[in-house]
């Protein structure tokens, strides 16, 4: 037989709307009376009626999470960590890797109370009243939705202006350079933007183009570098992917780092610490990015976050042990 509400009320002498608020940790409710009916209604095996709540509320509290893809080790922890935020909060979370149209028909049948979007290669309004989040780089001077932008511009100066306080002038970078991710033409920019700030020499060899964020990407690019006449004395990776792929192909040609060239690389993950050479990292720390997107969706889902709001972040600059002083 089902526990209901009423069932616990008898038990611990209180009213139906007590027990009510108490289960909803409404602070209306005293800690101690809180405490007693929530150990009651435990003892009790009490479960709550989810389809009655939503009935009454209106709301489902399940949030919609539309992931890009799943190859990106990066990617995959910043999910994890919003999936842990979640967690944390009376929400739980659906995934989907599918198109954005497809996985936006699915949770408009799961009816779900928000939406976080990541904006890769994609410029979209959502048809849809479902509240929605992007997490990306804010380009547009309307939009209708709010946005978390990971701030890859200023990611960009921090690292470059690390390398040149270490004395290097001669800094390459190695990154996607595509025209239709925006994060990918924001670290470029942003790039381009802190040499001619420090007026450090580049030519067209001084970045070379990955086509793609993935390990071999960056591994390929070696070649390619190393069979230019500029050289550098660091190197500024666009993805852990590619930093990672540098790192090996840099190895395989007796190159040390950092004694040779030094290496900082965009992305601020806990695995940086674990890869072949400890690497020295920039970007908003994953953790605090999952954090805030959390924290902003549930915001807009209850009404206290703005539609149109940008969120920039404060990239942070790790440092581990693939950079060397140059002087």
């Amino acid at each position: 037989m089902n526990v209901t509400i009423k069932d616990i009320a008898e038990k611990a002498g209180v009213s139906y709307s007590t027990v009510s608020k108490a289960l909803n940790n409404s602070s209306l409710v005293k800690a101690d009376t809180k405490n007693n009916i929530i150990t009651i209604a435990k003892k009790m095996g009490y479960k709550p009626n989810f389809a009655a709540q939503q009935l009454a509320s209106k709301k489902t509290k399940v949030i919609g999470l539309i992931w890009p893809t799943i190859e990106r080790v990066v990617l995959s922890t910043l999910v994890t960590k919003i999936s842990d935020e979640i967690h944390k909060t009376p929400y739980t979370m659906i995934l989907s890797i599918e198109p954005i149209q497809k996985s936006l028909d699915t949770f408009k049948k799961f009816q779900v109370d928000g939406i976080i979007l990541f904006e890769e290669n994609t410029s979209i309004e959502l048809d849809t009243d479902i509240p929605f989040l992007s997490y990306g780089v804010d380009r547009r001077k309307k939009r209708s939705y709010p946005m978390i932008d990971p701030n890859h511009e200023k990611a960009m100066l921090k690292a470059v202006k690390y390398l040149y306080e270490l004395g290097h002038k001669k800094i390459a970078y190695i990154g996607d350079l595509s025209s239709t991710d925006p994060m990918q033409i924001e670290k470029y920019n942003g790039f381009i933007k802190a040499i001619n700030f420090y007026r450090l020499p580049q030519d067209h060899t001084s970045v070379i183009n990955t086509h793609g964020l993935n390990w071999y990407d960056g591994f390929d690019a070696v070649n390619q570098l190393l069979g230019n006449s500029y050289l550098p004395t660091a190197i500024l990776g666009g993805s852990y992917d590619i930093s990672g792929g540098v790192i090996r192909g840099l190895k395989e040609k007796n190159i040390h780092i950092p004694d040779d060239i030094s290496i900082v690389s965009y992305d601020n993950i806990p695995q940086m610490a674990n890869m072949e050479v400890p690497l020295t990292c920039i970007g908003v720390p994953v953790d605090h990015l999952a954090k805030e997107i959390v924290r902003s969706t549930i915001q807009l889902i209850e009404g206290d976050l703005q539609p149109h709001q940008s969120i920039k972040m404060i990239p942070k600059l790790q440092e581990r042990m693939s950079c060397s002083d140059s002087r």
